[in-house]
């Protein structure tokens, strides 16, 4: 049986409505942040060379497949950007999980952007289950890869905006051998396009929430805010891919709805973030779109906060 570990995306609206009453003191704990420490649960991470496969499942305008293979591209150290805090230093805190590890296993992980599936024709329907994510995702090389779906605006996913904006798992993998006996195992993401569906939910804070304080939504850097919602969720299921792929990596909570090395830090984008307010962030002086990382080809990103585990605190960029 396929081995699933769901990790559900930044729901800000249900953040933000379980904790209205509590925004003053929530205020001061942003600036008393609390430890929290992630448990090691002795399985492996992913390393070496892996590979992003991006499998595009419906109408995505090569415009906005460029928003996301640029961020892929971005977390690479080796591609510098002239501009400063990148995307790059934000991944570096995921280094940090693999340095506590080193002196038992000898992990190192270099991600690079893969191959690039189109799936324009919806070959599933536009109605999707669990179980047809992880068919789209089996397209993608089964070996050293993260293999990431991601639906257009105008597909429905079963959980999609009820209990989640993506998900990230593991499933059997159907093109190798077994390795040293066992079963092996490709690590996979999905994440919807939140354009036209719960929008308030999966692309806030560019978006105002359904219910909550109801400030003016961010600029979104990019211009479009479904696929901004993308990279934030995106980004944070990768952070919890890396580290915890097989649900016995880094984690707190149950196995089944654990916190990991993003989720851990909900809402949180820079510093002084509270539930409704997303933290102090650049902005840019021509557009007004606010931001915290500089990506490859002058690509403007929000990325969410990453619990560092030498502090065991949430580590914003700005």
């Amino acid at each position: 049986m396929a081995s699933f570990v769901p990790t559900q995306c930044l729901l800000q609206l249900l953040f933000v409505a379980s904790l209205l009453p509590f925004i003053s003191a929530a205020r001061r704990l942003a600036q008393d942040q609390q430890p929290l420490l992630l448990q090691y649960h002795n399985g492996p991470l992913l390393s070496g060379k892996i590979s992003i496969n991006l499998i595009w499942y419906g109408k995505f305008k090569p415009s906005q497949r460029a928003i996301v293979s640029d961020f892929i591209t971005s977390l690479s150290s080796s591609k510098t950007t002239p501009h400063q805090p990148s995307v790059a230093a934000w991944w570096n805190t995921i280094d940090k999980y693999y340095l506590l590890i080193k002196s038992k296993k000898s992990t190192s992980l270099g991600l690079s952007l893969g191959t690039q599936i189109l799936d324009e024709n919806y070959s599933l329907g536009k109605s999707l289950t669990s179980r047809n994510l992880k068919q789209l995702a089996a397209k993608g090389q089964q070996s050293n890869a993260i293999n990431v779906v991601l639906t257009s605006s105008d597909v429905a996913v079963e959980g999609f905006c009820s209990s989640r904006c993506g998900t990230h798992g593991s499933s059997p993998s159907s093109k190798t051998a077994k390795v040293n006996g066992k079963i092996s195992k490709f690590a996979y993401i999905w994440v919807g396009n939140s354009e036209t569906q719960c929008t308030g939910q999966c692309a806030w804070p560019f978006h105002q929430p359904i219910y909550g304080p109801q400030s003016p939504p961010l600029s979104a850097p990019n211009n479009d805010v479904g696929m901004e919602g993308i990279v934030m969720n995106l980004a944070s299921l990768l952070a919890g891919t890396v580290t915890n792929p097989f649900g016995n990596g880094y984690y707190q909570g149950s196995a089944e709805a654990p916190l990991e090395a993003a989720s851990a830090c909900p809402g949180i984008y820079g510093k002084g973030a509270y539930p409704g307010y997303a933290g102090k962030l650049l902005e840019d002086p021509t557009t007004g779109a606010s931001y915290n990382a500089n990506g490859v080809n002058g690509r403007k990103y929000l990325l969410p906060a990453l619990l560092d585990p030498s502090t065991s605190t949430c580590s914003t960029l700005v």
